[in-house]
Order: C-alpha cells, then structure tokens, then sequence
C-alpha cells in the first residue's frame, strides 16, 4: 500500500511517500510544497498552491490512503489560524483525490518514530533515514511528513487487527492513540 504523509505549513508544506507491504516499509518520494514565491497578504492564492501541490503530488504517486498531521495550537492565534487554513487546503486536495484520511498529532508521531514525544526535528530526520534506509538526511518538512506516513503505516496494521476481531465503525476504530480516521 502507498501512504501520503502530509505536514501541513502555510510557507512550506513536507510530503512522504512510503510502500508498506506488511512490517516492510519503502521510500518512495518527498519533499516540499513552497508558497514564499507569493506575497504574504495573497492567503488564497498560497492555499490554491498548497491545494494544486497536493493534488499533484497525489497524481505522480498514486498513494492509496494519506495521513495528516493535526495542528497544535501555537503561542500567536493568528499563526495558528493561518496554519488551519493551509491544514484544511491540504485535506481537501487529499479528499478530492478520494483518498482516506487519517490525521495524527506532531506527538504522536514522534512517540513512535522516535520513542518520546519531544524529540527534536534533527532526531526525526535521523530516525526517518534509519527506517526507510536512505543514503541521507531528508529535509526537515519531508521527514515530518515522512514520519506521519511511517507512523500510518503501523497503526494501519493495528486498524486491520482490530478490525478482523471486532466490528469497528470508522470513526470508532480512529480513537486509537488519540488519532483521527475519515
């Protein structure tokens, strides 16, 4: 299965794409969707960037599900409202794609890429080279991004577990660590 990884930004949005086949994980793109070449009051047209970015990303690569990373909220409301805004450009272009979203917290993910919660963006990237084998550092948003699709990638087993044991609604089964499924 192909997994799109998504870590949502207004500036610069990171995407990974991973095969999972089984425990048996695969690089297989990543990198970055950057808005700067328009003028920071022009907010449409960054989204509009983001949303067309994603969608292409989407048509080269074929992933068959995608994960998101859930916003946190940041000290300035404003930056966090912004940072929704480019968030929901990015679910949109994915579920325009028909694709089936799950969403997980920077939290989470590093919890399970790196062991604790509050690893520090070079330990990712660190642990994202380990994981997929790759021959360097990725940047620091296609690492997050990689790590949402690596981290999807496990609790999708753990999904289908359950799943074959209990009838699971959709919504019900996301509750998992505290992620989201659509």
């Amino acid at each position: 299965m192909r997994i799109l990884g998504i870590d949502p930004g207004l500036q610069t949005t990171g995407f990974g794409v991973i095969h999972a086949d089984g425990p048996r994980l695969s690089y297989v793109a990543s990198g970055t969707i950057r808005t700067t070449g328009v003028p920071t009051g022009d907010l449409p047209g960054r989204l509009k960037i983001l949303y067309d970015g994603i969608r292409e990303v989407q048509q080269r690569y074929e992933a068959q599900c995608a994960a998101v990373e859930i916003v946190f909220v940041n000290v300035n409301p404003q930056s966090t409202l912004l940072l929704g805004q480019a968030r929901g450009a990015a679910l949109t272009a994915l579920v325009s794609c028909d694709l089936p979203v799950s969403e997980y917290t920077a939290l989470q993910m590093k919890k399970a890429i790196v062991g604790h919660g509050h690893a520090k963006k070079d330990q990712v990237q660190a642990m994202v080279q380990r994981l997929l084998n790759l021959p360097g550092l990725p940047g620091k948003d296609a690492a997050d991004a990689l790590g949402i699709a690596i981290m999807h990638a496990h609790a999708r087993v753990s999904f289908e577990a359950m799943g074959k044991h209990t009838e699971l609604q959709r919504k019900q089964h996301a509750q998992f660590k505290g992620g989201r499924t659509y």
